[in-house]
């Protein structure tokens, strides 16, 4: 996957000459990821910069770029450290546009790493869109391997408004073929259903994606798998068809379970099918808990395909909502 971002920088920075890359070690390191792999060499040192460990001011500088004619994309290592700069993201870039009454625009890409699974610890390993869905003017976008990436990056970078690409970490290193090129760019805003089925929507958002069509893999029952793709605005349609036909709804989220996106999905559908559901919606997330540090903890803190498939059975078998493992087991 992190070939793919590097190869939709490329070309975007190609098609355009007003795209620039800044950030902390996308230079000379060409990213901690490696997302910016030869950037550099290929395009120079003016528009892909390397800058301070100062958020707050390479992100504010980004923005008054984006207001001036570039188009900047902005990588922030970890998601965490955007909280020094989301007065530069959600009070200036997501405004902007509303505040001069349509004059001017701030077409500005923040890329950053998110979610466990790599042993980063609690202050590194968060998914955090609870930080910026809810902000008018700014969109939210999850790939969910090499493909979406590819195409949510130069969909991104070609975007009027700012876009936040929150990229999962664990999934950089994880290989998929795909043909790059203009029929692997997709409009922001449209999901995908990679798998069709009878029994269950499925509402997956990065890595659940894969975690998810695993457990269906496995499972008895069969189900329509949905990768959202852009969680703000995020495609209400295709989950409400999906819904309308299996009567079931069950949203996969590696956040935790207070104030996830699952929150919003479930709440949409409950009022626009009411009284069509078969059983009640269940949100298969995290535990209300930080990211833990050791191994075996941190792979209990995201759904696996296991926890998924004897969720949706259960749901499936009983027609009530299980509880979810901490309640059995922890008793909280």
């Amino acid at each position: 996957m992190n070939q793919a971002i590097a190869l939709a920088l490329a070309e975007e920075m190609e098609r355009d000459p007003s795209v620039v890359l800044l950030g902390e070690d996308v230079a000379e390191a060409e990213g901690p990821f490696k997302t910016s792999e030869h950037l550099v060499q290929r395009f120079g040192p003016v528009r892909v910069r390397d800058t301070p460990i100062s958020e707050m001011g390479f992100l504010g500088a980004a923005v008054g770029a984006a207001l001036t004619g570039l188009r900047p994309v902005v990588e922030i290592m970890f998601v965490e450290f955007l909280g020094v700069a989301m007065d530069q993201l959600l009070t200036e870039a997501a405004l902007m546009h509303y505040l001069s009454a349509g004059r001017l625009s701030v077409p500005l890409t923040v890329r950053t790493s998110v979610g466990s699974g790599l042993g980063f610890g609690c202050q590194h390993s968060q998914t955090l869109e609870r930080w910026f869905l809810g902000t008018p003017g700014l969109k939210v976008a999850v790939p969910s391997g090499a493909r979406t990436a590819y195409g949510l990056t130069k969909a991104a970078i070609r975007n009027a408004d700012p876009v936040v690409l929150l990229e999962p970490r664990s999934l950089y290193g994880r290989r998929e073929d795909f043909n790059p090129g203009e029929d692997a760019v997709f409009d922001l805003g449209i999901a995908e259903v990679i798998s069709e089925g009878a029994d269950v929507t499925l509402v997956t958002l990065g890595q659940t994606v894969g975690i998810s069509a695993e457990a269906a893999a496995n499972a008895g029952w069969s189900a329509d798998l949905i990768d959202l793709r852009t969680i703000q605005p995020w495609d209400k349609e295709a989950v409400l068809s999906s819904v309308r036909k299996t009567r079931r709804l069950v949203t996969v989220e590696e956040n935790q379970f207070t104030a996830g996106w699952g929150s919003t999905v479930v709440s949409e559908v409950v009022s626009r099918c009411h009284g069509q559901l078969l059983v009640p919606p269940m949100r298969v997330t995290a535990p209300d808990a930080h990211v833990p540090y050791g191994p075996e903890l941190e792979r209990r803190f995201v759904p696996s395909s296991d926890y998924v498939e004897s969720q949706v059975t259960k749901l499936l078998e009983t027609g009530a909502l299980p509880s979810a493992w901490w309640e059995d087991e922890l008793r909280v």
